[in-house]
């Protein structure tokens, strides 16, 4: 039998950062659940999206966190000095919820704060 986890959210990122995170899920080889990364049409001013979204076995959440550890450290672009940064709600079938934070250059995991849980309902 099958494990799932639930994983959403999304990261901020400048014009260049966006190519380089275009890049990185372009360049990756285990195209399984590629799909939940979706791009807005249109981005307005300096801040781009990118959403992803996915109920995934469990086995690939792991995939989805190397991802998102290579685009934490997309290096800064400008003179602002802004790195990606982004949220993510994780929910597993077992472990239940948890956070993950892309800032700083990396993801910090937390367990995910009781607000969250009104997201378990299925």
């Amino acid at each position: 039998m099958s494990v799932f986890v639930s994983i959403r959210g999304w990261l901020e990122c400048d014009d260049e950062q966006l190519a380089q995170i275009k890049g990185i899920i372009a360049a990756d080889p285990d195209r399984q659940y590629i799909e939940g990364w979706t791009f807005p049409g249109v981005q307005y001013n300096w801040m781009n999206w990118v959403f992803f979204g996915a109920c995934m076995r469990e086995q690939y959440a792991g995939w989805l966190l190397d991802q998102l550890r290579l685009m934490a450290r997309l290096p800064a672009s400008d003179e602002d000095n802004d790195r990606v940064i982004g949220l993510f709600l994780a929910r597993h079938e077992v472990e239940g919820q948890s956070e993950w934070q892309v800032r700083d250059g990396d993801v910090v995991i937390k367990n995910a704060n009781s607000e969250y849980q009104y997201l378990d309902a299925e």
